[in-house]
């Protein structure tokens, strides 16, 4: 319906307190009354072309678009016996059926003309500035938006809504002028909040993207905690978080990080990663495992290598190696290297687990992939040692000497066994 089309594109009209212009209906006749001040007079609109106009409407509405052409068509055939306000009207309905029609370029092209003219009503040439602007956005001409508002700037003689604040803003921040995009957005927020308002939530997220653009991590704070306070979205919680951190706030990073899982807002495997690796920075590493491992059990994390071997670790640094142990086994079936079978020798070795800890410490050398090799010859000599077998234990440190990781420990071992062995052969000798 042009009408409805009418209050769609012209959405901004209706944000006038009163309109300029009102058509009143004598004997048949429509005049066009001027309530503002104007130098230029405007002429009434005449009994027959507004007839002509009404009934391409009514086709219009009806769904015969062809025939309300046509018949602005013959209005257009004699538009040199028109006036201004005639004119104008008439490209402003051309304007609303090809938008109707979805042909934009021509709408535009319409609503151009009805400006072009002088003598027309000021509601008019205001509606038809803002539904050119509104019309460039969608064409994403975004410079030509910003022409238009400012053109339509110059004539509104009344303080600007919040709605139409954002309007300008919008328009500055999709052609990149991110300071200019952000003043306008600034006076809507303020707009409401001096009015003890919440302002609308496209509003902070408009402002907040302007504050990221300009590398202004502080004031992104600030615009997010907003968004968390006025509408508590899981995924303002998250993004907080994640700025408090780029800010080196880390301590309330983890604090609305927590607050957020508590909640139920943390539902993401990467979000639920990034508390477990804070837990970690933070020396919380039984919370980190605890998380980690309900994660996975229920499937909101992955079992991947990777993160079987984030468990792994925080189970180590909590020291509880007999939880880190299923953990490795695990891993270290799928794994393409030795190193879980390393972390398996470290953990058998602390549980005094020693032919086990022999046993993955030979694994890990064989399958390879190791950063620190001789890690495992210390662990396979201290294993052996731990069983009484001497010889083997000191083979193993023999091998950790030639390995500079190694070396210096290797030799206080290596020294160590052998008086150790000294001692045995000699009781044994006794016996």
């Amino acid at each position: 319906m042009i009408k409805k089309m009418l209050l769609t594109i012209l959405s901004a009209a209706s944000l006038y307190a009163a309109p300029t212009i009102k058509l009143l209906s004598v004997g048949g006749i429509v005049y066009a009354e001027s309530q503002s001040k104007q130098s230029v007079k405007v002429p009434a609109m005449r009994n027959r072309v507004y007839a002509q106009l009404a009934r391409a409407q009514k086709l219009a509405d009806e769904g015969v678009k062809l025939e309300g052409f046509d018949v602005l068509d013959e209005v257009k055939d004699r538009i040199d016996s028109l006036n201004s306000y005639e004119k104008a009207m008439l490209w402003n309905f051309y304007g609303f059926m090809y938008y109707g029609n979805d042909d934009l370029d021509s709408a535009i092209d319409s609503f151009e003309h009805v400006i072009a003219e002088e003598a027309i009503p000021e509601s008019l040439r205001l509606s038809t500035l803002y539904s050119l602007a509104q019309l460039a956005m969608q064409q994403q001409d975004y410079t030509a938006s910003i022409q238009h508002l400012k053109k339509w700037q110059g004539f509104n003689s009344k303080a600007l809504t919040g709605q139409q604040y954002m309007m300008f803003a919008q328009a500055y921040y999709q052609n990149k002028q991110y300071q200019q995009s952000l003043g306008f957005v600034n006076k809507a927020v303020d707009s409401v909040l001096a009015k003890n308002g919440i302002p609308k939530e496209n509003w902070l997220v408009l402002q907040r993207a302007n504050y990221y653009e300009l590398k202004q991590p502080n004031e992104v704070v600030k615009v997010i905690e907003n968004l968390v306070r006025y509408y508590n979205k899981p995924n303002y919680w998250v993004q907080l978080s994640g700025m408090y951190g780029e800010v080196g706030q880390e301590d309330k990073q983890l604090a609305i990080m927590e607050s957020a899982w508590q909640a139920g807002f943390v539902t993401k495997s990467n979000d639920i990663l990034t508390l477990v690796q804070l837990y970690l920075y933070h020396g919380v590493p039984f919370k980190a495992a605890k998380l980690l491992n309900e994660s996975i059990e229920k499937g909101d994390v992955v079992a991947e290598v990777r993160y079987l071997d984030l468990l792994a670790q925080a189970y180590i640094a909590a020291k509880n190696d007999d939880k880190a142990i299923p953990v490795l086994k695990s891993a270290a079936k799928i794994a393409d290297s030795g190193k879980f079978d390393a972390y398996l020798a470290q953990a058998y070795l602390n549980t005094e687990q020693w032919l086990l800890a022999y046993d993955a410490a030979d694994r890990a050398i064989k399958r390879g992939g190791l950063t620190r090799l001789g890690d495992m010859h210390l662990v396979k000599g201290m294993a052996s040692y731990n069983l009484q077998q001497f010889e083997r234990s000191l083979m193993a440190f023999t091998q950790a000497k030639k390995l500079k990781e190694s070396a210096k420990t290797a030799k206080q071992w290596f020294h160590y066994v052998e008086q150790e062995q000294g001692v045995q052969n000699r009781l044994a000798m006794l016996n």
